[in-house]
């Protein structure tokens, strides 16, 4: 009766309140123990994982460090649990019931303040910058000019107002229908100090403007870093909640999953007036903190009734990407490597099969990712691989067949999309075995596999993905359709904190915190691992694996 738990076992059963304990719903998990979810306000999921030899001495000792009230709900539950071990009726996880009145998804009028132009004569406006090389120790400035080219020049330095020194960018603009865009600059910033704050100045004369931002620091397997995850943003109202959510969240950059200004909802010349409205939309944040972009659906802009075929044109010509210093052949495509993270983009809307340049330039990509320096290996794509949602439903198939199998065998540890607009978090789970004529038909759990995690739920017009097929199927771990945002909070090689987000009418409310476990380093964990009190102190509620 007193030996010891098996660490591996998740007691969570001593976390459960009265409260949590109303209206409880059970099933049967197939090879993964018992698993329940929490009914009444606060969705909770418990996992008891019931390893081979466990004695039942050891669970009524786990149920006797519970007292007076709490001891006696949790012995009704195991009844209960056991009672229903047989029946197979439920969801493998938690599909949320929260009813949400956010604003109309409606696009805010163009003389909005969100929209400002700012003030002066050809003044730069649409600043936004992206990491501008492979390890993070440059930026690509871009902005755009209206009234004239007027200067191409960033000044940049250490102190404010002290520019020690300047770089000289190039210029682009391009026509949309009938359309004509502004000018749009680019400059590449090289050679700046790792973890350094940097002020830079563009424009000229009274209409000149001054941002600054934060390098980030030296790579190192333990250098904790947050990185905030945003996807399918558009420019309502809600997507302004959730863009100022995020401000006030601590991330330091961004990782952005595609579908930036939904500007192709319309036609004709407001398709580049609602991407000018876009950039100013998103200077607040993006001028101070890199984005590194990847491109949806919405950017392709193929419009053949108004002689645009070019696919992504608009985007191509605004948002540059440092694709070249990753050995890509195109902007759509690349990989940067930040603090402790190996970052990788993927294009859904871009050949990607067998002998394509995206196949044979992730092939290589993969093959350069050193664990021992960036463990943290993080993909982002488009369309998700796994999705329980009804809208876009299995439209991530075609990618999954081609590169499953490499996320498995380099043990990528996160990969994020967008394209549903609702959230969802995975199990880690795969599919690999599966062909057309062999091989088990389901996903199954693989500690190799990555967790996927869908994030299109960042407020554009066309409004949330409601409706989730029914039931939940066993690789969903938890969804809901909810606007918001996702942080990730890397502390060193072995642990990052994962936070979604979801804008409560408003409100920002931290609704699904996760702890992952490095998928390189786990294997070494022993050695590696956080004290065990300081990790009960951390995760308290959250989920761990």
């Amino acid at each position: 009766m007193g030996g010891a738990r098996d660490p591996k076992i998740l007691t969570e059963l001593e976390m459960l309140s009265p409260e949590m304990v109303t209206g409880a719903r059970f099933r049967r998990s197939s090879g993964a123990g018992v698993r329940w979810w929490l009914g009444g306000g606060a969705l909770v999921v418990v996992l008891i994982r019931v390893a081979a030899g466990l004695a039942m001495a050891d669970l009524q000792t786990t149920m006797l460090e519970a007292t007076g009230m709490r001891f006696l709900l949790l012995q009704f539950l195991l009844l209960f649990i056991v009672f229903l071990s047989a029946v197979d009726n439920g969801s493998a996880g938690i599909t949320s019931t929260f009813i949400r009145s956010e604003w109309p998804s409606i696009d805010i009028p163009l003389d909005n303040q969100a929209f400002a132009v700012p003030n002066g004569y050809n003044a730069p406006q649409q600043v936004h910058i992206t990491q501008g090389d492979y390890d993070g120790k440059a930026v690509i400035i871009s902005w755009v000019t209206t009234d004239e080219l007027g200067s191409n020049k960033v000044q940049y330095g250490t102190s404010e107002k002290g520019y020690q020194f300047s770089a000289e960018g190039t210029l682009t603009n391009y026509t949309f229908y009938k359309y004509m865009s502004g000018y749009i600059h680019h400059c590449l910033v090289d050679g700046l100090e790792y973890d350094t704050k940097y002020y830079y100045k563009i424009g000229s004369d009274e209409s000149s403007r001054e941002f600054w931002f934060q390098t980030p620091p030296k790579i190192d397997p333990d250098v904790p870093y947050t990185f905030g995850i945003i996807g399918d943003l558009g420019q309502t109202y809600n997507s302004l909640s959730t863009l100022e959510h995020y401000m006030q969240s601590g991330g330091q950059a961004v990782l952005f999953v595609g579908d930036l200004s939904y500007a192709d909802r319309y036609k004709y010349n407001d398709v580049g007036i609602r991407w000018d409205t876009w950039g100013r939309f998103v200077e607040r944040s993006a001028a101070y903190q890199p984005w590194m972009w990847s491109a949806g659906n919405h950017e392709i802009e193929y419009m053949p009734y108004m002689g645009e075929v070019f696919p992504f044109k608009s985007y191509l010509h605004r948002y540059a990407t440092p694709h070249m210093a990753s050995k890509s052949s195109n902007p759509l495509w690349y990989a940067v490597r930040r603090a402790s993270a190996h970052i990788i983009i993927l294009s859904s809307y871009s050949p990607f099969v067998k002998y394509t340049p995206q196949y044979q330039w992730l092939q290589e990509e993969l093959m350069r990712v050193d664990r021992e320096k960036t463990p943290w290996l993080i993909v982002l794509m488009h369309a998700p691989i796994y999705n329980s949602n009804v809208a876009h439903f299995m439209e991530g198939e075609s990618m999954r067949a081609v590169f499953e199998s490499w996320f498995v065998e380099y043990k990528v540890d996160l990969i994020f999309a967008g394209h549903v607009h609702a959230y969802e978090r995975s199990y880690r789970i795969s599919n690999i075995h599966y062909n057309v004529s062999s091989g088990g038909p389901y996903p199954v759990p693989d500690k190799s596999a990555p967790v996927y995690i869908t994030v299109g739920d960042g407020g554009n017009q066309e409004g949330l993905a409601g409706r989730f097929r029914d039931p939940q199927p066993d690789y969903s771990a938890f969804r809901e359709a909810s606007y918001g945002h996702s942080t990730l909070e890397i502390k060193n090689r072995t642990h990052a904190f994962y936070h979604w987000n979801r804008n409560d009418d408003g409100k920002k409310v931290a609704t699904d915190s996760v702890i992952f476990h490095n998928q390189y380093w786990a294997s070494n964990l022993q050695r590696r691992r956080l004290k065990k009190n300081h990790l009960r102190t951390a995760v308290g509620r959250i989920a761990t694996y």
